[in-house]
């Protein structure tokens, strides 16, 4: 992002000469004035991003008229000269609002220093307008050891390397956007601004104006200048979240930036280059949207680069154990709530339940549950909340993934062979702490919790569990064969 104007404020026409020299090399637009009347006109006309003032003027004091800058709505930088200076002048001068101190003679490469600084320190402050702490949930990043999640974690690996476009595509609260970040945060961009622009959250009539900035008097309300989100983005990253919200008529406007990467502000002519890694995001199909004409074509592949889908939570319902316990710690610890894990039945519940809101909904869910929990007891299926039939019938004990991390509690000697038993054969879990849950205990746990809440009614089981009957019938004759039926002392009552 460079200045675009700047003004010089300097009686010595040698001095004025030299600024200029030096400021053309780095094809910055200049304006002089003599005196501060001259500045004082110039400032009424229009704004400057940068000013070199001169302590000492014909016509009055630069410490007094620097004051008179900074109470200015549109005020530029200003770094204050003089061939006169002392540590005493140089503290007043920053403590009146001067950016920096330049003391003649200096050298160009003086100056060019003060201007990369100065370029920087206004884009980190334009930027600081729209960045935010790292969303609360951050700390879950790509939580899960499912197929889905491993493959999703070494696209991330191999692409945020590089400057590949990438359109990241998943249901609503499935963590596009911790996603997203990740990219971000393993990228060489990692160090420069990352913005996001919410889509669909803009109006349409000022969603051009955010994008690329417009210029003061371009539309009603306009009062400066302003930078946009491409703009504000140079030299890092922009996530446009929810991208198929965009007006079919700034798509070609959208599509030329990511083509070209230059625009021009609303109300502008000046052809402003700008250097931008784009991630896009999308909870719907977008291609469908092309089908029906409603997103451009060619927009859809100038995104899609690199697709990247983040699967929905019931598509890697063993990742469910993990990331509630993950959310549990967390919330115990934000609400200094003691709560010791998870009841047999809400863990029954939790794998059973089909999670429309995914991750999000799930996050939501213990939190809520951690509030509302007594101190020193588990997390119940009734404490969930969750919606439907399902509420099983409550457990004394918990499950072993349930207490990981949470409960100050060791395990019991059982309890520890078990689990360094199940380390060592079958599909299993590995909490943070190093403990091994099998993931076949958990299925048996879920299933014998949903046929004592239907009454032994297989088929109502079946459906609690969102599986087929023939499913269940095949898993119980496996328990039986195994010799540890769970159905032992249910009847068991078909639909």
């Amino acid at each position: 992002m460079s200045f675009e104007k700047i003004l010089i404020v300097e009686d010595d026409l040698v001095i004025r000469n030299l600024f200029t020299a030096i400021f053309s090399r780095h094809k910055l637009p200049v304006s002089c004035a003599a005196n501060l009347a001259e500045a004082s006109a110039h400032l009424a006309r229009e704004p400057y991003d940068l000013m070199m003032l001169d302590l000492r003027l014909p016509d009055g004091d630069g410490l007094k008229f620097l004051e008179h800058v900074a109470a200015l709505p549109e005020r530029p930088l200003v770094v204050m000269v003089t061939g006169f200076g002392s540590i005493e002048s140089a503290v007043a001068c920053m403590r009146a609002g001067a950016f920096d101190y330049v003391m003649k003679p200096f050298s160009p490469s003086q100056i060019d220093v003060i201007l990369r600084k100065a370029q920087t320190y206004r884009q980190l402050v334009r930027v600081s307008r729209l960045l935010s702490d790292d969303p609360e949930d951050d700390d879950a990043l790509l939580v899960g050891r499912s197929p889905a999640m491993t493959r999703l974690r070494q696209l991330v690996e191999r692409v945020a390397p590089t400057d590949a476009t990438v359109l990241v595509t998943g249901e609503s609260g499935t963590g596009k956007e911790m996603v997203s970040r990740e990219f971000y945060r393993r990228s060489p961009r990692r160090g420069q601004p990352f913005i996001k622009m919410n889509c669909a959250a803009i109006s349409e009539h000022l969603i051009e104006s955010e994008f690329f900035g417009h210029e003061r008097g371009a539309f009603t309300g306009a009062t400066e200048r302003r930078e946009g989100r491409f703009e504000l983005a140079h030299n890092g990253t922009l996530l446009l979240d929810e991208v198929s919200e965009i007006p079919s008529a700034l798509q070609a406007k959208l599509l030329r930036v990511l083509q070209e990467r230059e625009f021009e502000r609303v109300g502008g002519s000046r052809t402003i280059k700008v250097n931008v890694r784009i991630i896009a995001t999308s909870n719907r199909d977008l291609l469908a949207h092309v089908g029906k004409g409603e997103f451009r074509q060619d927009l859809y592949y100038r995104l899609n680069v690199f697709p990247v889908h983040v699967p929905a939570l019931r598509e890697r319902v063993e990742d469910i154990p993990l990331l509630a316990d993950h959310f549990l710690r967390r919330f115990t610890r934000k609400h200094g709530v003691k709560v010791t894990g998870f009841s047999d039945s809400a863990c029954a519940a939790m794998l059973a339940y089909r999670w429309p809101g995914n991750v999000r909904e799930l996050q939501n869910t213990i939190e809520r549950a951690v509030i509302l929990s007594e101190p020193g007891r588990p997390v119940t299926a009734a404490g969930l909340g969750l919606p439907g039939d399902l509420a099983p019938t409550e457990a004394s004990s918990t499950l072993p993934w349930a207490h990981a991390g949470v409960s100050d509690e060791p395990l019991a000697a059982d309890e520890s062979e078990t689990a360094s038993a199940s380390a060592g054969s079958g599909s299993g879990l590995t909490d943070a702490a190093g403990q091994v849950f099998r993931l076949d205990e958990l299925e048996k746990h879920a299933i014998r919790a949903a046929l004592k809440q239907t009454g032994g009614n297989r088929t109502q089981a079946a459906i609690a569990l969102g599986i087929s009957i023939r499913t269940l019938r095949n898993k119980l004759q496996e328990y039986r064969e195994a010799g540890a039926p769970v159905d032992a002392g249910i009847d068991p009552a078909e639909a």
